[in-house]
C-alpha cells in the first residue's frame, strides 16, 4: 500500500473559564490552548496543550515550535524522534499526545494495548480556587468528590483551610501553594495542616528555591511539581520531595511522563497527575498516567464553559474512561 503523505495542522484556540479562577499571583478567565492534529492514510491523531505559564509560553509562542519541527513531523518523525527535536513544554506535549492517537487509530488498537497499561476506576480532585474562607468552603460544600484540592498563597492559609475542613470533615483533602510559600511559613503551618488531616501539601516553597527542604522532614508530605517538570529534574526533586506531580504540559508528552513516571515508581515515591486546565482532550492523555498514580487532578475540563465533542464525564469524582472518539 502506497503510504499517504503525512500532514501535521496546528491552531491556537481560546475557552473561556466558567468563573474565574484565582491561585497564587494569578486569576485565569479563558485559556489559551494549542491543538494539533495530524493525517496518515486514513487516521487522523489529536493533541491539545496549555503549555507552561510561569515558564513564559503562550499560544504563539507554542505555535512557533510547533511550525519549526513541522516538515520533520510530516517527513515520518516518531515520539522518540520528537524529544531530540523539542524541548519539554506544551508544543511537544501537544505532537507527542496526536502521534500516540494517530498509531492507536492506524493500528486499529488502544493507547492501553500500546502502553500495557490496564485502565481502571479513577477518582479526580475537584479543586477550590482562592477566595474568602467562606467562599472556598461554600465550594466546598458544592464539590461531588471525597477528593478535595485546595489553592492557597501565603494570605490567610490556616483560615482557608480551616474554613474547607470544616465544610468537609470527612473527606480527602490535599492543598496546592503554587510556589507561595517561605520555608518559614512552611515550617510552622505544616503542623497546623497535619492536624487537619491535610494529606499533601503540593509545591510550597518557589522552583528554584527550595534547597532547603533537603534534610526537612514534613509533617506533611510535600509534592514537587513546578520544582519537577521533567526526567532530568528527577533526582534532585526526590531529594527534597515525598510525591511528584506528572503534568503532560511540562513534561513535553505522554512518552516522558510515562518514562517519568517508571523512574519515580521505582524510587518508591508516591506519584499524582495534574493538569494546566484544558479540554477533555488534554485530560484524555493524563488518565494514562492516573492509572499509576496516587493522586490524581484532572479536572481541567469542568472550569471551561464548553466542551470539545465526546468527553470525558465526572460523575461523584470518578472520571471516565476516555472515548477512543475522543483519544486514544
Amino acid at each position: 500500500m502506497t503510504r499517504e503523505p503525512r500532514k501535521l495542522s496546528f491552531s491556537a484556540q481560546s475557552w473561556d473559564l466558567r468563573i474565574p479562577f484565582t491561585i497564587t499571583g494569578r486569576t485565569f478567565t479563558e485559556v489559551d490552548l494549542l491543538y494539533v492534529s495530524i493525517a496518515e492514510n486514513g487516521s487522523i491523531g489529536q493533541g491539545e496543550a496549555a503549555g507552561v505559564y510561569y515558564l513564559g509560553e503562550t499560544g504563539t509562542s507554542m505555535l512557533a515550535a510547533v511550525a519549526s519541527v513541522q516538515s520533520a513531523i510530516e517527513a515520518g518523525a516518531d515520539r522518540q524522534q520528537l524529544r531530540d527535536l523539542l524541548p519539554p513544554g506544551g508544543a511537544r506535549n501537544a505532537i507527542d499526545c496526536a502521534l500516540w492517537d494517530l498509531e492507536a487509530k492506524r493500528k486499529s488498537t488502544t493507547v492501553w494495548e500500546l502502553t500495557g497499561i490496564e485502565p481502571g476506576l479513577t477518582r479526580s480532585a475537584l479543586t477550590i480556587g482562592i477566595g474568602t474562607p467562606q467562599e472556598m468552603a461554600a465550594t466546598a460544600k458544592s464539590l461531588d468528590s471525597s477528593l478535595i484540592k485546595v489553592k492557597l498563597d501565603a494570605e490567610l492559609p490556616l483560615e482557608r483551610i480551616s474554613a474547607v475542613r470544616a465544610a468537609r470533615p470527612d473527606d480527602e483533602i490535599i492543598v496546592d501553594v503554587n510556589q507561595g510559600w517561605t520555608f518559614e511559613q512552611l515550617v510552622e503551618l505544616a503542623p497546623n495542616f497535619e492536624q487537619l488531616g491535610v494529606a499533601m501539601i503540593e509545591q510550597p516553597l518557589p522552583r528554584g528555591g527550595d534547597e532547603a527542604l533537603e534534610g526537612y522532614v514534613s509533617p506533611v508530605p510535600l509534592c514537587a511539581d513546578e520544582s519537577c517538570l521533567c526526567v532530568s529534574e528527577f533526582e534532585q526533586a526526590a531529594r527534597r520531595y515525598q510525591v511528584i506531580n506528572i503534568k503532560l504540559d511540562k513534561a513535553g508528552g505522554l512518552t516522558e511522563a510515562l518514562e517519568l513516571a517508571r523512574l519515580v515508581r521505582a524510587r518508591g515515591i508516591d506519584l499524582m497527575v495534574g493538569n494546566m486546565m484544558g479540554t477533555s482532550l488534554a485530560m484524555a492523555p493524563g488518565y494514562v498516567v492516573a492509572q499509576l498514580c496516587r493522586f490524581v487532578d484532572l479536572d481541567g475540563a469542568l472550569f471551561l464553559k464548553k466542551d470539545r465533542a465526546n468527553p470525558i464525564s465526572y460523575e461523584h469524582g470518578v472520571v471516565s474512561r476516555p472515548r477512543p472518539e475522543l483519544w486514544g
